[in-house]
């Protein structure tokens, strides 16, 4: 009698992001020409890797991408994928497809993101987006998010007691981020710093909570991401892929 694999965690977030660029190829939803945001983490970069592959097949030609992060900058270069920014008149602010992975994503696909200190970026690459994509491992689908993966929030640096102030408020408790390798906090690719949010109670409006909190005088911007309904590959241990959202 034979026993069925037990996929790792690092094996089911290459078969998501494997299985999503494949998919979004074969029903035309990533084409040639098209303008592609791609994002940061290590979910992200097999699908990196994946586009790179379709691009050296010639199922992919002229692409442009915009990349959400050095790392993922840095990963475009080795493997040739052209880059370009927002604000370059080829792009014109508006991509056609974003790929990019989620800390935690509940079951109406709302998620945090920026556990890479990123989310700055990713959020205004995946909300500018006609289509966004998110590949995940089954250990990121959670029932409700707030209480145990933490909302990452970025900050001014000079704002950031009053910014604990009013997030508290919001019941939130804050932590300040440290580096790892580094002493003091993180400094994100914008020169800000990260304040990480984590509540005792499930969020019970998260686009709300996303709107808040982004008011707060000296945020820049928050890891909650409420505004895209994305499709959705989420990668299991027995191998199976779940997809949500797609048409």
């Amino acid at each position: 009698m034979s026993s069925q694999k037990t996929l790792s965690q690092n094996e089911q977030k290459v078969l998501a992001a494997q299985t999503a660029v494949d998919t979004l190829v074969e029903k035309g939803i990533l084409k040639s020409g098209m303008k592609v945001g791609l994002g940061t983490g290590s979910t992200a970069m097999p699908a990196v890797d994946r586009v790179a592959y379709h691009i050296q097949n010639g199922n992919l030609k002229d692409i442009k991408a915009v990349v959400t992060s050095f790392q993922t900058e840095n990963r475009c270069q080795d493997l040739d994928i052209p880059v370009y920014s927002m604000n370059d008149r080829r792009i014109g602010g508006v991509l056609d497809v974003a790929i990019d992975g989620a800390d935690e994503i509940d079951p109406d696909c709302n998620l945090i993101k920026g556990g890479g200190a990123a989310h700055v970026r990713e959020k205004i690459v995946e909300y500018n987006s006609k289509v966004l994509v998110i590949v995940a491992d089954q250990s990121k689908v959670v029932p409700h998010i707030g209480t145990g993966f933490k909302v990452p929030v970025e900050i001014i640096p000079d704002a950031r007691q009053a910014v604990v102030n009013q997030l508290e408020a919001l019941g939130a408790k804050c932590y300040l981020r440290e580096g790892v390798k580094k002493a003091g906090p993180v400094v994100t690719d914008n020169g800000n710093q990260i304040l990480d949010c984590q509540w005792e109670k499930p969020i019970e409006d998260i686009a709300s909570m996303e709107v808040k909190i982004n008011q707060i005088v000296g945020v820049v911007e928050n890891g909650l991401f409420a505004g895209k309904n994305p499709i959705a590959f989420i990668a299991k241990e027995d191998g199976s892929v779940e997809v949500r959202n797609l048409k």
